[in-house]
Formats: C-alpha cells, structure tokens, sequence
C-alpha cells in the first residue's frame, strides 16, 4: 500500500437560483438529519463541465429548465473527514475539486422532481442566500461561505 495522499475528485456544483433569487437545496438520503446541500456530483469521463453539471441537476432535481448566469473562474476544494475516508467513493478519494455554476431556474416548482433514478434528496426546499452555510455540514462550510459571498456580489 502506497502513502500517497487519496488524489481530490473532480466534481461539479450547481447554485440554482429562482426568480425570488432563493437558492435550491435539497436534504440527502443517506444524511438525513437536519443538514442541506446544493446539487453537486463528478464529473464521467469525456463529459465538459456544463454537461456534467446539466446531468447531475437533472439526475438529482429533474431540473432542466436553466439559464447558466456564470462559472466561477477557479475550483473550490474540500478535504472529507477522516472518518468518511475510505468510506464514501469506494475509497478512491479524500475530498472534492469542483467547479460551481450559477443558474436561473425558469421553470415551475412542479418541474422539481426528486423521484429520479438514483435519488439523491428526500426533501427540498428554497433557502435564503444567506442562510446557506448554516444548514450544510461542517466540511463543506468554507465552500459555502465563499458561494455566498460570490452571490452577494452577483445578485445585488
């Protein structure tokens, strides 16, 4: 066994926002205490990042009816707990670059469907901007702070 640190995973994130520029999160399946999150997933091989993040937010929302309003210019990174090392990704990775996009939805609540093939969330719901890195868990906190601030300066 080698001691070179799990490489980070490849993955993309979505900030859905709706006309009342509330944000789209959802509650996971497998964490369903009171803790939230915003779609997100990898990223397949040969898939460009838009396609990935349009797969995951239909994957995870049924969400199709988007008009992408900007891509961050740089990765946000997160390290997994020790504990979820080796756990989560079959073992493969220690945390997660992504790539964050910002979206409008355009669509109606009804379009929201969480009843997908490989169902992520049990619930959703719309949350202020502000209140983001208060429902997510603790490692993915700083993420969240610095997708606030980006939506700060964004929606004003």
């Amino acid at each position: 066994m080698s001691n070179k640190p799990l490489p980070l995973r490849t993955g993309v994130g979505v900030v859905v926002l709706n006309s009342k520029n509330k944000v789209f999160v959802g509650k996971r399946r497998d964490n369903p205490i009171d803790k939230w999150q915003m779609p997100q997933g990898g990223v397949d091989q040969g898939e460009t990042l838009i396609q990935a993040m349009k797969r995951e937010l239909a994957e995870e929302t049924s969400i199709k009816n988007i008009k992408i309003l900007r891509e961050l210019d740089y990765w946000l990174e997160y390290e997994l707990p020790k504990n979820l090392i080796g756990i989560i990704w079959q073992g493969k990775y220690r945390g997660q670059k992504q790539k964050w996009f910002i979206v409008r939805f355009l669509g109606s609540d009804n379009e929201i469907n969480l009843e997908t093939k490989k169902p992520e969330f049990i619930e959703w719901k719309w949350l202020e901007i502000n209140k983001l890195p208060d429902v997510i868990v603790d490692f993915k906190k700083d993420i969240y702070e610095k997708l606030v601030e980006e939506l700060y300066n964004f929606t004003e």
